[in-house]
């Protein structure tokens, strides 16, 4: 089976999050990144959740998973250490038509997550259908190298030149090359070169 990758809007959107160890609390930093709100379901959590519902940045429900728990929500984790309990939210999201992913449980997941390299606003995404977690790993380790901290920067310069370009009168065309030329490969060693001289590529020597 074929996977369709996206990358999600979670802004706003309400997440369960299904357990309180060590599983739920490494889900948990990535939704707050998106600017998601985030509920935890369990009777117990561990120091790490505890702090963020302390700074509530979370909300923290002290009890057992029930089906109700999963009213409104737009995407649920199920990350208990109870691999019956994980299945039981699962079959639950998929009734309702929610999007479920049970922490190393390949069967009770309607996504995966990917191995990601972060460079600010730029994402890469490692995906093997579940296959080998540890292949992914390992690409994103060769990534991590290629692509490295300059990225983001670059990035932000370009997202800057785009709207530039968006702004000037270039036939459609003109600005899609124009687009391709300053995001090349010889345009980022341009880039690196002059980061420290005040003077980025567009802006002539």
């Amino acid at each position: 089976m074929s996977l369709f990758p996206a990358f999600l809007k979670l802004d706003g959107r309400q997440i369960i999050v299904i357990g309180g160890g060590n599983l739920a609390a490494a889900k948990i930093p990535g939704l707050l990144q998106a600017n998601a709100r985030v509920r935890v379901i369990s009777p117990q959590i561990n120091s790490a959740i505890v702090g963020l519902v302390r700074l509530q940045k979370i909300q923290w429900h002290r009890k057992l998973f029930s089906a109700d728990d999963l009213e409104g929500a737009f995407l649920v984790i199920a990350a208990t250490s109870l691999r019956e309990v994980n299945a039981a939210v699962y079959q639950e999201a998929d009734r309702r038509g929610i999007l479920c992913n049970a922490v190393d449980d390949i069967e009770s997941c309607h996504f995966y997550y990917g191995a990601i390299v972060q460079r600010g606003d730029l994402q890469i995404a490692v995906s093997t259908n579940g296959k080998s977690p540890a292949l992914a790993q390992r690409l994103r380790q060769e990534l991590e190298y290629q692509f490295g901290p300059e990225y983001a920067a670059w990035l932000e310069w370009l997202g800057a030149a785009r709207e530039v370009l968006r702004s000037q009168a270039h036939e459609p065309e003109a600005r899609k090359g124009r687009l391709h030329s300053v995001a090349s490969r010889p345009m980022f060693e341009r880039f690196i070169e002059q980061a420290g001289s005040g003077h980025g590529p567009l802006g002539g020597d």
